[in-house]
């Protein structure tokens, strides 16, 4: 994350001198200059502060400041790169004193768009639901209805009300079964303690089933001993148990309904990259036969096409959850867009290959930005329909 936020801050610095010119144009005013300067001084300053002191609990108003200074700018400065751009075919090439008064407009009117979404956006939850069809499908599982929630991350959490509002919002899908894909937590299993309750009245008459996310394990602090580390993942699996989720670990449970069953199979964190690969997706499967029918808890959606598309049990559905649609970007009429689609393939929503599905769940918390900006938190609900 810290490498992210450098590469950010070289970029922010590109756009910040190439939207300084705008105010060059408008004004010649040294103090204004200055104080331009010493405020972008300042957010540089807590960036490198963070870094340079590990105090990780203050990252998530580092990057909000980064957003709320960057995003703006970028903006205006694609006005004036345009304006630039005419520039070339003009006889007089001046830069024009209206299009950096629209660039600046521009700029506050989406800081303050951005300031709001941040602050509103981490509990706008939205109930997406995705209808599925299989030919494998068990007869008496027709309308089965699963609530898919991922990414808690509950050391982030503050505002109670707002939490509140989401668990219930979960309970009143009345789901036949709540089935996590992991980050319970964001680095210890203390920050659940006061969400327990809460979490304890999630319901589902066919059971609540969890996996771990690669934020779960403690890999991201440093822990004054190796036991602390293997007492708080302890402590971490107690957690799930006090909220009522059976967590599965390379394991599979079978649910009953009528004569049929299905198999509800999880994993542990298994992603590309530097990320760790506890996950033992044979292990998981192994007790299963080729024909059961299968749905996949895996935390991080590159676990699919590395590994269960080609697996050589049949896993119908996956469900997923990680990305967190990098709580910022756009979803319209259709169209949707984030960063994360440049690291991920598969960043947001479903998903289709060789006859096999894979859900990505946008998240339910949130780390780093204290908040969304057009991706906002979910709660997923599938229905599984048969041919």
């Amino acid at each position: 994350m810290i490498k992210r936020i450098l590469i950010v801050i070289l970029l922010w610095l590109v756009v910040d001198f190439y939207f300084f010119a705008a105010v060059q144009t408008l004004t010649d005013n040294l103090l204004i200059h200055v104080a331009y300067w010493l405020v972008e001084a300042a957010i540089i300053g807590s960036v490198f502060y963070v870094i340079a002191t590990g105090k990780l609990k203050l990252i998530s108003g580092v990057i909000k400041l980064l957003v709320l200074s960057f995003v703006p700018k970028l903006a205006g400065a694609l006005i004036l790169l345009m304006e630039d751009l005419s520039r070339l075919f003009r006889s007089f090439p001046l830069r024009n004193d209206e299009v950096s008064m629209l660039a600046i407009s521009v700029a506050i009117v989406l800081w303050l768009v951005l300031l709001i979404s941040i602050n509103r956006g981490r509990h706008y939850y939205k109930i997406r639901r995705a209808f599925l069809y299989f030919e494998d499908l068990p007869e008496s599982f027709n309308d089965f209805t699963i609530t898919h929630l991922s990414d808690i991350h509950a050391g982030s959490f503050t505002d109670v009300k707002g939490v509140q509002k989401g668990l219930d919002l979960v309970n009143a899908q009345k789901s036949d079964v709540i089935l996590f894909t992991g980050d319970l937590v964001n680095n210890e299993a203390s920050e659940m303690t006061p969400w327990i309750p809460a979490f304890a009245r999630l319901k589902a008459p066919y059971g609540k089933y969890s996996v771990l996310g690669n934020h779960d394990y403690g890999d991201y602090i440093r822990w004054p001993d190796i036991k602390d580390k293997q007492s708080n993942f302890n402590r971490l699996k107690q957690v799930h148990q006090e909220i009522g989720f059976q967590l599965l670990l390379d394991d599979s449970k079978m649910i009953t309904k009528g004569d049929d069953s299905i198999a509800i199979v999880g994993v542990e964190n298994w992603g590309k990259g530097n990320f760790h690969k506890y996950g033992n997706l044979k292990k998981a499967t192994d007790n299963l036969s080729d024909e059961t029918f299968k749905i996949l808890m895996s935390h991080d959606p590159s676990h699919w096409d590395a590994e269960i598309i080609d697996h050589n049990k049949p896993v119908q559905l996956t469900l997923s959850g990680h990305t967190h649609g990098m709580q910022f970007g756009f979803e319209i009429f259709g169209f949707r867009w984030s960063p994360i689609k440049y690291i991920y393939k598969q960043w947001a929503g479903l998903y289709k290959k060789a006859g096999k599905y894979l859900y990505v769940n946008r998240g339910f918390g949130f780390l780093g930005l204290n908040g969304r900006v057009g991706i906002w938190p979910e709660i997923t609900v599938i229905t599984l329909k048969r041919k």
